[in-house]
This record gives structure tokens, sequence and C-alpha cells, in this order.
């Protein structure tokens, strides 16, 4: 609940960050992090067009948070994914699926999670470093315990994963395709199980 009152004194809001990220979060469902504005934000979220710069330093700062977000939301779908397996073969079956589900229906908060500009490559911020470790642990334990293992194999794995969604969230086949093309080369790479 947003605690916004105005007085002659400017406004007061109970939780002015979370508010800012809970209104950038709904607007990346309907468009590009790259095309939010600040000022959008601030109109979203009912508070003066000064207030995002309290939280974000500038227009880099709320895109950093939109994806600190959307890798936190999709850490945890793909680790519930796992979880929630019967058994390892299962469990890297339905985490990579979660991962290629995550891509294609949410779309801007995957390509805000990986964009290079955002998220730069070998210098993530202090909140998504352990992100995208918990995100390599989940994927690298599911490919380990299945028997993948080898540290390339959770490397093709996950790529396997990425542009399937990729591809998928692009238009370029449906998603039961997607996910039936996945299961299919995993099967293929796992060890056969002796009898």
């Amino acid at each position: 609940m947003l605690l916004v009152s105005t007085s002659r004194s400017g406004y007061h809001h109970g939780d002015l960050a979370h508010a800012l990220e809970t209104a950038a979060m709904q607007l990346l469902a309907e468009k590009p992090a790259q095309e939010i504005s600040l000022r959008e934000v601030a109109r979203a979220a009912n508070v003066s067009h000064n207030a995002p710069y309290h939280h974000f330093a500038d227009r880099n700062g709320l895109l950093k948070a939109i994806a600190e977000r959307s890798m936190a939301d999709l850490l945890a779908l793909v680790r519930k994914a796992i979880a929630e397996s019967p058994d390892p073969r299962a469990a890297l079956r339905n985490g990579g699926s979660a991962y290629i589900r995550f891509a294609v229906e949410h779309p801007n908060a995957f390509d805000a999670i990986y964009d290079p500009t955002v998220c730069v490559p070998g210098s993530p911020t202090a909140t998504m470093a352990p992100l995208i470790e918990g995100l390599e642990e989940a994927l690298g334990e599911a490919a380990l315990g299945a028997g993948l293992d080898r540290p390339e194999d959770a490397v093709g794995f996950w790529g396997l994963v990425h542009g399937l969604g990729t591809l998928c969230a692009a238009g370029h086949f449906p998603i039961e395709i997607a996910l039936a093309g996945y299961v299919s080369a995993v099967d293929r790479m796992l060890p056969t199980v002796s009898a």
C-alpha cells in the first residue's frame, strides 16, 4: 500500500524506493527497460518528477534496479522448479523449462537482465553479483545432479536454455516447440542410466 500525502511542504511517501521499483516493474511489463524514464516512473508511482532522484542517482540506476529485480524473479522461478522436481533428471528439465518460460513470458525483464550496458559482464552490481552466482549454482547443480559432471556441461546447458528462450521470445518458434526441443536435447545430453 502506498502512503502518499501532499501538503504545503511537499509530498511524503511511506516507502518511496519500493513504490518506484514497483512502478518501474509495472511499466516493464508493457515496454522495454530502455524506453522507461525516471519521469514516467514518478508519474506511475504518483510522486513528483524529482522524487526518483532520492532513490536513483540517474536513469542507469533505475535500469540496474529493474535488472536486479528481474534477475531475482528469474532465480526464484528456476529454484522453485528445481526444488519441486521428483528426481535429478526432472530437476534439470524443469529448471531449464522455467528459464525458457521466463524469457518468453517476461521478455522485457529478460532483456533487462542481460543488457550488457546495464549489467556489465564481469562487473555486476553488489546486488546483481549474488543473483548471478545463485543462478549459475542452481543450473550447475541441476546439471551435475543429472550426470553432466564437466564444467563445460553447465555452460552448454545455460547456453541451451538461454538461446532457446531468446529465440522463442523473439518469435522464431512457439514455446511448445522450444520446450520440446529443450527436453529432447537434454535427454540426448544426459548419460544413459544403467539398469
